[in-house]
């Protein structure tokens, strides 16, 4: 078989493996194939628990041998054309690119258990990342990439309402060893039983194991928990407040026309340069930043990894 066909089929097979394009009803149709995989092997994974179904311990076996093997030649598939997912990179930096990605790793941990480590208690809990595969399914939508680009848009204030909230957990727990540790030299035995019923008390409505029993601990109980609503609400505003701010502009940007000033709008076809690379590729290829695309009608906001397709609908704006 010539080199030329062989990189055709190969093209072929990683967009097909990939997240498929509506009118591309082979790739839909593997897509649809692998979330059936991904649900049959975690139906296994809690169907195995119940000793009620023992009897039908062979088929669960099969059944999960079977999808661990799809997953195996699926992994396999997406190393043999890394190249295509990461075309900046040479072969050999794309497969260990794609290796130590979040995807490939999940991948990794799903099969290799199965097949090296199932005697190992630590190594069967790796089992349990295998649910990590049911992000693959909100791949469809652009759900994920708004929550990831919102959390890096925010990381700083994420990180100091976090800060806070550990601060106030460890003053609070303090206090209460301070004000309980005589009355229940059992129950708060050090720090760390107060830093326990912090957490307990600021994240939720108290877990009931460990309690107040003096006036003090009980009136510093009753503040220590409302100033613990109002910090686990500061994190939830700021994600919020994120989200209104992504969709809105995914909307601006949605609306976009060619010809407004600073944006350009344009229609990817077979003949065009930006189709089959990422985004990050096309953007430092030719210093752009592309904001969105439309596909199939959809406005996605997209990751650097985020595969450029024939029928897309480029927003960008050149760099300054």
């Amino acid at each position: 078989m010539e080199k030329s066909t062989i990189q055709r089929n190969k093209k072929r097979i990683f967009d097909i493996i990939q997240i498929g394009k509506k009118e591309d009803w082979i790739s839909r149709a593997f897509d649809l194939f692998i979330v059936g995989a991904i649900f049959a092997n975690i139906a296994v994974l809690f169907l195995e628990t119940f000793d009620e179904l023992a009897g039908f311990s062979n088929i669960l076996h099969v059944t999960e041998v079977i999808t661990v093997v799809i997953f195996t030649i699926e992994y396999l598939l997406r190393i043999w054309t890394a190249e295509y997912l990461y075309p900046d990179r040479s072969r050999l930096g794309a497969v260990l690119r794609f290796i130590v990605s979040f995807d490939g790793i999940v991948d990794l941990c799903t099969i290799l258990p199965f097949f090296f480590l199932s005697g190992f208690v630590a190594f069967r809990m790796l089992r349990v990342v295998r649910i990590l595969h049911l992000f693959r399914i909100n791949a469809y939508y652009d759900s994920i990439n708004v929550i990831t680009s919102v959390l890096k848009e925010k990381k700083n204030q994420l990180i100091s309402s976090i800060f806070i909230i550990f601060v106030l957990m460890m003053a609070s727990s303090l206090c209460m060893y301070s004000a309980e540790h005589e009355a229940q030299p059992e129950v708060f035995a050090n720090a760390f039983s107060g830093f326990w019923w912090s957490i307990s008390t600021i994240l939720t409505i108290g877990y009931g194991d460990i309690y107040p029993v003096t006036v003090l601990g009980q009136a510093m109980a009753v503040v220590i928990s409302c100033l613990g609503i109002g910090a686990v609400a500061i994190p939830t505003g700021i994600i919020s407040a994120g989200f209104v701010e992504r969709y809105t502009q995914v909307q601006n940007q949605g609306k976009a026309k060619s010809g407004v000033r600073g944006t350009v709008s344009v229609t990817v076809d077979e003949a065009s340069p930006f189709a089959g690379q990422c985004v990050k590729a096309a953007e430092e290829g030719y210093r752009i930043d592309i904001v969105a695309f439309i596909r199939g009608g959809a406005v996605i906001v997209p990751t650097d990894l985020t595969e450029i397709m024939a029928g897309d609908m480029l927003i960008y704006q050149a760099k300054e």
